[in-house]
């Protein structure tokens, strides 16, 4: 029986969210999955299993699996200095000091680089190669990947690192990445939905759900575009990511034929560096994979414009579950989802406090107005959807999520907007600054 439908279907309306689909995982099998809503908000075409959603950030530990596959090999090191295997591009000196990054850095998002995530670009505009982005030099849209926090020291989410594996993996196979996570991951995992392609071939445009933002309403050109592509260029449906998670389930019970060493699935699962709490609980960073204390649960999310998922899985009990939505409001319905799944099949420790607020959050109304960081610029904050738009001095506006009904985060850095007792604090590389409302 599908436990999850009725809350999803219930939940689309409620957090307008055009369509989602779903897989649950029991036993390491996939038990059944589900969809739900319209692959475009206004027109009819349903969603089914085979409708492809953009997986985002997920993106990412795919990208760490099949860099692990060439550890398996001994083609690469995980504590090597990255630069003495990148040939087209070197991570550059800070000033007169050269600082060395490893791959285990790189996939745990303590190598102390910048550039948090990616924006994306118009699916018919010209994209950056691989090279532009990591230097920051148009057409891309964001700044260079630089290093400025000593590596191996912090926990600091950087996409700019994961193109940073991503080129390594090029100059050290010389092949194309697209082809070469095929090779690794996606062909050996039987996950045919799946592709890296950016900009997504027109052939396949009939097959994609449609983005759209918090307002429930297509962003112009149906999907942004992300030459990132490690990073946040896959394309996948949720029985493709569940076959990845169960994937690493195998390799780490050791499996005969799975697709990684039982040694190097116990790296990955082994918690690297103390992060941020996500979804599930998960407050560590493992090898491209968000994890509990102990490993025992993993998962990872994803947000690209228009896009929102999830997928979290057990290490040892086979359990999991992957849910893939076509809207900014999203995560709402993952974040319920996945406590209905937690309370139906008795996952084991999971946070069954997560609060889920409905939208639109009362306390977007308290946040509104402008504000003047002490000792810093002046911004103003604006309600948009179901988040905040927030502008500061000589800046371009910034988009901030709910993440409960307090605390606000922004897509493309890591900051955050926090609500304590009627006063706004703002957060930033782990230092709070209060606020002070001017108007």
């Amino acid at each position: 029986m599908d436990i999850l439908r009725e809350g999803i279907e219930a939940d689309l309306e409620k957090f307008r969210v055009p369509g989602a689909s779903w897989v649950v995982i029991e036993g390491g099998e996939i038990r059944y999955g589900g969809t739900a809503g319209v692959m475009q908000a206004g027109e009819s075409a349903p969603v089914v299993p085979g409708t492809l959603f953009q997986a985002c950030s997920i993106s990412k530990p795919v990208a760490v699996l099949a860099m692990l596959r060439l550890v398996d090999r001994g083609l690469l090191d995980l504590d090597e200095d990255v630069n003495k295997r990148l040939t087209s591009w070197q991570v550059p000196p800070t000033g007169d000091w050269q600082p060395v990054v490893t791959l285990r850095q790189l996939a745990s998002h303590s190598a102390g680089l910048t550039v948090h995530g990616f924006p994306g670009y118009h699916h018919e505009a010209m994209l950056p190669t691989t090279r532009q982005i990591l230097d920051g030099v148009s057409p891309t849209n964001t700044f260079g990947v630089r290093v400025d926090t000593v590596p191996g020291t912090q926990f600091r989410y950087a996409g700019g690192g994961t193109i940073v594996l991503q080129q390594l993996l090029e100059d050290v196979t010389g092949t194309p990445f697209r082809q070469l996570v095929r090779e690794l991951v996606l062909e050996p995992l039987d996950m045919s939905s799946s592709d890296y392609a950016q900009p997504l071939p027109p052939e396949l445009y009939e097959t994609a759900a449609t983005a759209h933002d918090e307002h429930g309403l297509p962003i112009d050109g149906r999907w942004h575009a992300y030459p990132e592509l490690a990073a946040a260029g896959l394309w996948t449906t949720p029985t493709d990511l569940a076959k990845f998670a169960i994937g690493v389930q195998q390799a780490y019970a050791g499996v005969d034929g799975a697709v990684l060493s039982p040694d190097l699935a116990r790296e990955m699962l082994t918690p690297q560096i103390s992060a941020s709490e996500r979804i599930g609980g998960l407050s560590h960073l493992g090898l491209g994979l968000f994890l509990d204390d102990v490993g025992q649960r993993f998962g990872h999310s994803g947000g690209n414009e228009g896009f929102k998922c999830h997928l979290l899985a057990y290490r040892d009990t086979g359990q999991g579950v992957v849910v893939m939505t076509n809207s900014d409001n999203g995560m709402w319905l993952v974040l319920r989802a996945f406590a209905a799944a937690a309370a139906a099949y008795g996952w084991e420790g999971y946070p069954m406090d997560v609060e889920l607020p409905d939208l639109p959050s009362p306390a977007l109304a308290e946040v509104a107005g402008a504000y003047r960081l002490d000792g810093g610029p002046a911004f103003d904050v604006a309600l948009r959807g179901s988040g905040l738009e927030v502008t500061f001095e000589k800046q371009n506006p910034l988009q901030f999520s709910a993440r409960s009904e307090t605390r606000f985060a922004a897509s493309t850095a890591d900051t955050e907007l926090e609500l304590r007792d009627g006063d706004l604090v703002f957060i930033q590389n782990d230092e709070e600054i209060p606020c002070t409302r001017t108007t």
